[in-house]
């Protein structure tokens, strides 16, 4: 597996590097460059390297394609409905059945602003606070406790945590505490070995996943696999969310913006993933 060489090698930190240089824009903005360098010598060829490489731009910044990305690669599984929550509930302890396994929502980090001078410390990305709100929602249906997954990543600066920020917004702002914060992974992967090791000694038995959809696959196998390394003994529910597409026109559909842009960077990145076993 990829992430497994660049681990042998010592190079876990290059990995964000190497994937700006393979997702857009970079690919369409060297095959222009090609495209130029052609100009004189194959005018043909040369501008339908630049046009193609033009096309590849404009297409990979629209919220049209950066969702149908998402969808066809990645198969977005459906988030988890109330009836999905009443049947996981320990129904069956009411009626003198066994009851629930023991449960733990499990919140991976997207992501942690160092120092956000306007709050005057360490603040959590959008994406990473979309994802703490959802598992404290569900933490607040169920009653089950709330753990948080995110150290520093490859490519961010030393800092406080993204779990000791997480932990402390769930306090201050939400009014509810984490009860586990996993605070020394940098990726997935990582999330999943180290959130597994620190919950199976506590007695989960069950773990709700908590990310956005284009992630959830990936974070699933990654752990899957940590449950496995460990001899198994923990269910996963996964517990998707951001699943909502975006209302615009089908003219702001098909025009570049930045959320298109963004939406068809995460799909190919998780897809690369995917395939890559990273």
């Amino acid at each position: 597996m990829l992430h497994d060489l660049f681990v042998q090698f010592g190079i876990e930190g290059w990995k964000p590097v190497l994937t700006a240089l393979l997702l857009p824009p970079v690919p369409f903005l060297l095959l222009m460059l090609v495209g130029a360098t052609q100009a004189r010598r194959h005018v043909v060829w040369a501008w339908l390297l630049l046009l193609a490489g033009a096309a590849g731009i404009w297409l990979s910044s629209t919220v049209a394609v950066g969702e149908a990305l998402q969808h066809q690669l990645l198969s977005p599984m459906h988030a988890l409905t109330l009836q999905d929550l009443k049947d996981l509930e320990p129904q069956g302890q009411r009626r003198g059945g066994a009851a629930a396994p023991p449960t733990a929502i499990v919140v991976l980090g997207g992501g942690r602003e160092r120092y956000a001078p306007e709050y005057g410390g360490g603040n959590l990305v959008d994406q990473s606070m979309e994802r703490l709100r959802y598992g404290l929602w569900l933490s607040r249906e169920t009653e089950w406790p709330v753990a948080f997954s995110g150290g520093n990543g490859h490519a961010q600066p030393d800092g406080p945590s993204e779990a000791s920020i997480a932990a402390r917004i769930a306090t201050t702002e939400f009014g509810r505490a984490l009860k586990w914060t996993e605070d020394g992974s940098r990726d997935t992967r990582e999330n999943a070995v180290r959130s597994v090791a620190l919950l199976q000694p506590a007695g989960i038995k069950r773990i709700v996943l908590v990310t956005h959809g284009w992630h959830m696959r990936r974070s699933l196998r990654a752990f899957e696999q940590a449950i496995a390394h460990r001899a198994g003994g923990i269910t996963l529910v996964p517990a998707p969310m951001g699943l909502a597409r975006r209302q615009l026109t089908p003219a702001l559909l098909w025009l570049p913006s930045s959320a298109g842009f963004r939406a068809t960077r995460q799909a190919l990145h998780e897809y690369a993933g995917l395939l890559l076993g990273a």
